[in-house]
C-alpha cells in the first residue's frame, strides 16, 4: 500500500454522525436524548452521536451508534443532511452528518445508563446546534409522513385507530377529525383489521389493525399513490 500523504498540506478535522431518533409512546412523540458524561459541555443534553471510524462510511457508523445507544437495528432511518459551521463545536472543527431514525420503543433494549426519551414538546434546550437539527428532522418526518406510511415504523405491529390518530397528530403537530381522519385511512385499504379489540381504555373498545406492507407496495407498483396526508399538511 502506497503511505505517500498526498493531502499533507489541507487542514484536519472531525467527522461525526449525530442520529435523531424519534419514537412513540403514550400518545407522546419521544426523541432519545442522553446527558454527556465527558467535555465539552458535560452535564448537558445531545443528541446521541459519534465520530465516524476509517474502516466505515457515514451509513455504517450511523447504524453502529443506533445499535449502541439501542440495542437494535435495521429499523427507519436516512440522511438528513450535513451540518458544518465552522464554530458549532466547542472542541474543534466537526462536520456532522445527522440522520433521523424511527423506531418502536417497545424493541428498546436501554443500553446507556444516561440515555433517556423525552416527549418533544418538553425537550430541554441541547447542545451545539442539535435543536436544529431536531428542527430540520422533524420536517422532514413531516414531509415523509404527508406522501408515504413512515408513521408506521414507530408503532408495534398491531395497533387501535384512535392510537395511529394519535400518532399522527404529534408528528403534524395539530388535531385531526375523527371521522375524515377513518375514512381517510381507511379508504386506502392498507389496514388489516385482526377482528380483535382493545378494551384498555374503554368497555366498548376498539378494533385492532395491523399495516399491509405487501398491499401498499403493490398499490406503488400499479401505479397508484394513496398520498396520505398531505391534504392535512400542507399549508401548515
Amino acid at each position: 500500500m502506497n503511505n505517500t500523504n498526498f493531502y499533507a498540506a489541507e487542514q484536519d478535522f472531525k467527522v461525526a454522525v449525530d442520529c435523531i431518533i424519534f419514537g412513540f409512546d403514550a400518545g407522546d412523540l419521544k426523541l432519545l436524548l442522553v446527558k454527556r458524561d465527558f467535555p465539552p459541555c458535560a452535564g448537558e443534553w445531545s443528541l446521541v452521536g459519534g465520530f465516524l471510524r476509517l474502516d466505515e462510511n457515514l451509513d455504517q457508523a450511523a447504524e453502529r451508534v443506533l445499535r449502541d445507544y439501542t440495542g437494535i437495528e435495521k429499523v427507519y432511518m436516512e440522511q438528513l443532511m450535513a451540518f458544518s459551521e465552522v464554530n458549532r463545536d466547542p472542541g474543534g472543527l466537526v462536520v456532522s452528518a445527522a440522520y433521523f431514525a424511527l423506531m418502536d420503543i417497545r424493541d428498546y433494549n436501554h443500553q446507556v445508563q444516561n440515555a433517556v426519551w423525552c416527549p418533544v414538546d418538553k425537550a430541554p434546550p441541547l447542545i451545539f446546534d442539535h435543536d436544529r437539527m431536531v428542527k430540520k428532522a422533524l420536517g422532514r418526518m413531516r414531509r415523509r409522513a404527508s406522501n408515504c406510511p413512515v408513521g408506521f415504523n414507530l408503532l408495534p405491529d398491531e395497533f387501535t385507530l384512535p392510537v395511529l390518530q394519535q400518532l399522527y397528530e404529534k408528528i403534524f403537530g395539530f388535531e385531526m377529525d375523527k371521522r375524515n381522519f377513518r375514512k381517510k385511512i381507511q379508504g386506502m385499504n392498507i389496514l388489516v383489521n385482526t377482528g380483535r379489540k382493545d378494551h384498555s381504555t374503554s368497555k366498548k373498545g376498539a378494533f385492532i389493525y395491523s399495516f399491509d406492507e405487501k398491499k401498499y407496495k403493490e398499490m406503488l407498483e400499479s401505479g397508484y399513490n394513496p398520498n396520505f396526508f398531505s391534504i392535512n399538511y400542507n399549508g401548515r
